[in-house]
């Protein structure tokens, strides 16, 4: 089985396609191509054509990772307070957002996971079985480390979405690589037979190195969230030394590295494994090989890499007026400076997602999930130009200007719109619409807003109804700055002996101004860079903090945290989780984020409270209900 591949992009976006029906083989007839040759000593013609089988091969694992985007974010959103059902939802749909999944769900099911999985498996061990000097630390780091690196990376991202979704996962020993055999493990344990084995020489590997066959027996064992997290990081700790091919090399285009696993995405995906775990400072310590690397910045241009400049950042006139955006440009083209790992699609290669058949309301899109209330308030109760009189006494304080309502940078037109009678709305209605709301005029609020419907729009920006091929990112430099600013929200660093100290005001000016970067140049914080970052729009951190009416932005009270730096913290993690919701909604992040966060604070409620919210009448509280028991925040297909 020999594939020739060509260097040049659409070259490789067809190959993934096509190794699909490869890997496909490997789960039911074609475990040969796993199957290492006996004779380790290759000419230069099987050498050259080993590796373009070795990269078709690990090309086609990205296509097996295409294939479980939808379960993520339908996982990932539905059963979090950012999305919900339209009447056009399937039943499947319908099992997932009432928290009653069938064993038969496909959204529910862990298959994709084997899939992904076991070919990693089948991968790695070809890789470690012909190319052994691939695990010596000293080794000339080749393109196969390389690739070794993105397998082991993308299977411990494979058990790490799992655990999140099913609670405990079955350890799937590296002799698995199909998805028969898997099951067979899963259900019953088995002995696997022919394995190979090599032994090293003394002093390392040498063509004459013994191999032999050997038989093992593989038990079953289930790992939790913390076991998955301790075996992965020592095993990417302990086996990959460089992560992705650089194929750019060739052929000059950069954005190769966007859609691959490399260095920066391992880093990535560390630090949000030891973040789940509660271990801020291992997290803490890869994310910032991401975000305080110091070869990211570009001086002369001004440009930093994973940073938080106005490269995607809103326009607003003097008076707060929205103007343009340039954030969109997030969702419809690659971009380095916030791209870290994206799942790349294209309908013209045959590669497409059901992001946009689920949220569209074009036909044929089916329009069966839509935000929620909660997920519009986000955006539309933010203030733009907002400026306060405080007065000794605290009562007497008000809201000197108002400013302007609604987040139109990333909200409005960017990730979600209004649709009536088959149109959308333009921003200038919308922001009419809220100036009604805060005049209290409902009348005309209710004459602009009638037959109107609610819908998902990041994933159409740019695409016609047919397309259904959104990227979609799993690592940007906005989502890795958030798991910074939580870290930061809470954490208690310690500097010497007896020296602590905590970091609110670096999860401030990460949130609000980007000031925590010191000497890099144009740093404007996630807030910020959308025009929410300063004076009273930006999130505020102090003994009192004044609350406001969302609809009309005037002073209702004030909290008083003064020597309550706990309440401070717990304030400001909430904001910093409201902020991620206007940031990052629908990317499949907020259900695990809203579990870790009370799993942190040992309290059930605060997930349970903002799940059910978006419910009304009985059937609030009867969600209210299922997930006070952390049991029912996870899956169970076995």
């Amino acid at each position: 089985m020999k594939l020739s591949l060509k260097i040049d992009r659409l070259s490789f976006r067809v190959s993934i396609y096509v190794v699909m029906i490869v890997l496909a083989g490997l789960a039911v007839s074609c475990e040969s191509f796993f199957d290492p040759p006996q004779e380790m000593v290759l000419d230069y013609d099987e050498a050259f054509n080993d590796w373009n089988e070795y990269r078709a091969a690990g090309l086609g694992l990205y296509k097996l990772q295409q294939d479980l985007v939808d379960q993520i974010v339908i996982l990932g959103e539905l059963r979090g307070d950012l999305l919900e059902v339209t009447e056009n939802a399937d039943p499947e749909l319908l099992e997932v957002y009432n928290f009653n999944v069938n064993p038969n769900n496909k959204y529910g099911s862990p298959i994709p996971f084997y899939r992904l999985i076991g070919a990693c498996n089948g991968l790695a061990s070809q890789l470690e079985t012909e190319r052994p000097e691939i695990l010596l630390p000293d080794a000339e780091i080749t393109p196969y480390v390389r690739l070794y690196g993105e397998v082991i990376c993308m299977r411990a991202w494979a058990y790490f979405n799992a655990v999140r979704i099913f609670q405990e996962v079955p350890y799937i020993w590296p002799e698995l690589t199909s998805v028969a055999s898997i099951e067979e493990y899963v259900n019953t344990g088995f002995t696997v037979i022919d394995t190979v084995k090599i032994i090293f020489g003394p002093d390392g590997y040498h063509d004459n190195d013994t191999l032999y066959m050997d038989t093992v027996q593989l038990d079953r064992a289930f790992l939790d969230i913390n076991a998955v997290i301790d075996t992965f990081t020592t095993q990417i700790n302990e086996r990959v030394r460089e992560v992705g091919v650089i194929h750019w090399l060739e052929n000059r285009d950069k954005t190769w590295d966007l859609t691959i696993w490399t260095n920066i995405s391992k880093a990535c995906l560390m630090g949000q494994m030891f973040l789940h775990e509660g271990n801020l400072w291992e997290a803490r310590e890869y994310f910032d090989q991401v975000i305080k690397f110091s070869g990211n910045a570009n001086v002369t241009s001004g440009e930093v890499k994973y940073g938080l400049d106005n490269s995607f950042g809103a326009n607003y006139d003097r008076d707060g007026n929205f103007e343009s955006s340039r954030w969109k440009s997030i969702f419809t083209d690659l971009n380095d400076r916030e791209h870290i790992l994206t799942v790349w699609f294209s309908k013209s290669f045959q590669q497409q997602n059901n992001l946009q058949n689920f949220f569209s309301i074009v036909s044929p899109n089916r329009y069966m999930l839509k935000p929620t209330h909660l997920a519009i308030n986000k955006w539309e109760t933010i203030w733009k130009a907002s400026e306060i009189d405080v007065n000794n006494n605290l009562d007497l304080t008000v809201m000197e200007e108002v400013g302007m309502p609604g987040d139109f940078g990333r909200g409005y037109g960017a990730s979600y719109v209004y649709v009536k009678n088959g149109n959308i709305l333009d921003w200038e209605s919308v922001q009419e619409m809220l100036e009604y709301k805060r005049l209290g005029e409902n009348r005309l609020v209710r004459d602009i807003m009638e037959g109107v419907d609610t819908v998902v729009y990041k994933y159409t920006l740019g695409r016609n109804e047919f397309d259904r091929d959104a990227f979609f990112p799993i690592y940007r430099a906005a989502g890795i700055h958030f798991y910074y600013a939580e870290i930061t929200a809470w954490g208690v660093f310690k500097q010497g002996e007896n020296d602590y100290r905590g970091e609110t005001t670096t999860c401030l000016s990460i949130l609000n101004n980007g000031n925590f970067q010191g000497a890099l140049p144009r740093q404007e914080g996630i807030r910020g860079r959308v025009g929410f970052g300063r004076g009273y729009d930006a999130i505020q951190l102090g003994n009192i903090i004044y609350t406001n009416d969302p609809y009309t932005n005037e002073i209702t009270g004030y909290l008083d945290y003064t020597d309550n730096l706990d309440a401070k913290r717990r304030y400001l993690e909430d904001q910093m989780l409201e902020e991620k919701a206007r940031e990052m909604a629908f990317e499949g992040e907020r259900f695990y984020d809203l579990i870790r966060i009370a799993r942190k604070r040992g309290e059930p409620a605060y997930l349970a409270d903002r799940v059910a919210a978006k419910f009304s009448g009985a059937k609030a509280e009867q969600i209210r209900q299922h997930l006070m028991d952390e049991y029912n925040w996870y899956i169970h297909p076995w």
